[in-house]
């Protein structure tokens, strides 16, 4: 048997379209256990993928900032978070848990 050679799966080489990156949010709101982690990281990987640097222009926050607020520990303020989903061109919809 040869060497077996294995590479780091990461999502952010998956985020091709803008769907697939709404999908992806749109999964990890649903999956989320109410603390805001999964949603945080989610954000930070779309983020990732579209460019950290171009984002931080696009909010006026800082490259460094945001790898920290987005990150599954971050804690954001929710203005924060607003001015990230703007950004990313995203938005966010609100609908009754019974639908």
């Amino acid at each position: 048997m040869g060497e077996l050679k294995l590479s780091r799966w990461d999502v952010v080489d998956h985020l091709k379209t803008d769907e697939d990156m709404a999908l992806y949010l749109d999964a990890c709101v649903e999956e989320d256990e109410g603390d805001g982690r999964l949603i945080r990281a989610a954000l930070g990987d779309i983020a990732r993928a579209r460019g950290m640097t171009q984002l931080a222009k696009d909010t006026g926050l800082a490259r460094e900032g945001l790898y920290k607020a987005l990150s599954a520990e971050g804690n954001p303020e929710f203005a924060t978070i607003m001015k990230v989903i703007k950004a990313l061109g995203l938005k966010l919809h609100v609908q009754t848990a019974r639908g």
